[in-house]
């Protein structure tokens, strides 16, 4: 997929263009509750209406809202020369705020639901109290069913989530811009996430209250509602490392002179012609996002090759370890 096939600023023409393309991976939720939506190009879709991808594995419906403000950025992950690279889909504040119910609240049948077979399935609020996801299972299974009716008014507890690893019901995530949902069983906890759709609960992360990561530059009165992960020129879909693919750092790159933040662009540009130019070090970026700019980009520059390593080594060593780690431990927001 190339943003060029999009014209100007067409949000609906974007997400249908992505969504279209097997190589690209979706999410929906916050820091600590999340839930991806990912294909394999062979993978058989079902059809499930307009802004809708969906597979025997889960799926994803998403919208543009008028007001929704696509935001292209990348952030550095760990230690060594990987990052993440996502479009983030934003909403005024006001726009993108859910429920956020505190309880586990049973809300009756799915009737949204992405196939017509699970729209009389239950739906059930786990009560995570996010702020821009309501995350939420959906089950016909008289025994769960009972189960969280029994718990509804209550918090999701540990006896709880081990009723749900158990039984795997569907995992569903809505925001103000769509819904992901999962039908893959649910991996026990020494277990690891499936390569296909799954979704992440990290009770500790959620305390934190989150919307975002702080190096993620979300325009200010937005909050992200949705994030677009287009292929990656370092991993393949399941996140494996792949030889550098310079064809797919390029149109990430157009995405970033379309719909970039001016300040990381300005950070971007900036190390580019230092570090071409054979210039030492500049100052520490003042904020997050704009550090996290300047460790990207030098990575970009160490696995692109052309740039002298002496040069690159000086400029590396003035980043702090804090900018080089991705603080959600997982792709949202990251």
């Amino acid at each position: 997929m190339d943003v060029d096939d999009v014209a100007g600023d067409d949000v609906a023409g974007l997400l249908g263009a992505y969504l279209a393309d097997p190589y690209a991976g979706w999410s929906m939720g916050a820091p600590g509750a999340i839930a991806e939506f990912v294909r394999t190009p062979d993978e058989a879709v079902v059809p499930s209406g307009p802004g809708a991808v969906v597979t025997a594995r889960g799926g994803i419906r998403i919208a543009a809202h008028p007001a929704t403000r696509p935001l292209a950025y990348r952030t550095p992950v760990g230690p060594h020369e990987h990052w993440n690279h996502a479009v983030a889909f934003c909403l005024p504040a006001a726009a993108a705020r859910r429920a956020a119910r505190t309880s586990v609240t049973v809300l009756g049948p799915d009737r949204c639901a992405l196939r017509p077979a699970d729209r009389d399935a239950v739906l059930v609020d786990l009560g995570l109290g996010t702020a821009t996801v309501d995350a939420c299972v959906r089950t016909t299974d008289p025994d769960l069913l009972g189960l969280l009716r029994r718990a509804e008014g209550g918090q999701l507890d540990g006896a709880l989530t081990a009723a749900l690893v158990a039984a795997g019901p569907h995992r569903v995530f809505t925001t103000a811009l769509g819904r992901v949902e999962v039908y893959a069983a649910i991996p026990p906890p020494e277990g690891r996430s499936p390569d296909g759709p799954h979704t992440h609960l990290l009770p500790h992360v959620l305390r934190e209250g989150r919307t975002h990561a702080a190096t993620v530059p979300v325009p200010a009165g937005h909050l992200p509602c949705a994030h677009l992960y287009p292929a990656h020129p370092l991993t393949d879909l399941t996140g494996r490392p792949i030889p550098f693919d310079p064809t797919r750092a390029a149109c990430f790159d157009r995405l970033l002179e379309r719909f970039g933040d001016p300040e990381q662009q300005a950070v971007t540009a900036e190390v580019v012609r230092s570090v071409a130019a054979g210039e030492p070090p500049g100052p520490r970026p003042a904020t997050a996002p704009a550090r996290a700019a300047q460790a990207v980009a030098l990575r970009v520059l160490a696995v692109a090759g052309g740039a002298a390593p002496a040069v690159l080594d000086a400029w590396r060593g003035r980043t702090s370890a804090r900018d080089l780690l991705d603080p959600e431990g997982d792709r949202n927001g990251g």
